[in-house]
């Protein structure tokens, strides 16, 4: 180990995230009758940001030519960030996708998850899962004002 003042903060010394695991709907379930348990992984702060920023699109100010805000489509964030999320069942599986007759992940997601309520508290699983303290519709609400 290194003398360095900084040894406890060196990449080999930081603890590895582990998956978590969720059944996310009652309408999936085992040979037993059971919900099966989809795994889901810890995305970067990097993924976050690419995802927000396909969610983003700049918008005119109204009464303030040429000038301009972001604006974040809510819910495309969250399918994004769900589907990024999900390590089994494999979203991006072209077989799996082709039996829901959807192209991309987010929507082999809402095909998978088809019951409202349930899809709310997927969402809040994942957000959680992911370190938000506080849902992403809350932090949007909180900006408005």
């Amino acid at each position: 180990m290194s003398n360095s003042k900084f040894a406890a903060f060196m990449k080999q010394n930081k603890v590895k995230k582990e998956n978590g695991f969720y059944a996310p709907t009652k309408s999936l379930c085992d040979e037993n009758g059971a919900p099966l348990k989809w795994e889901f992984k810890h995305i970067t702060p990097k993924e976050n940001d690419e995802i927000r920023e396909e969610c983003s699109k700049e918008i005119p100010v109204v009464g303030k030519s040429g000038m301009y805000r972001t604006k974040v489509d809510a819910g495309k964030y969250v399918r994004k960030l769900i589907a990024a999320s999900v390590v089994f069942p494999d979203l991006y599986d072209a077989e799996l996708m082709d039996s829901y007759g959807v192209n991309k992940p987010e929507d082999l997601l809402v095909e998978l998850v088809d019951d409202v309520g349930e899809y709310n508290d997927l969402a809040e699983f994942v957000q959680k899962f992911q370190g938000f303290t506080s849902s992403f519709e809350d932090k949007v609400d909180e900006a408005k004002n």
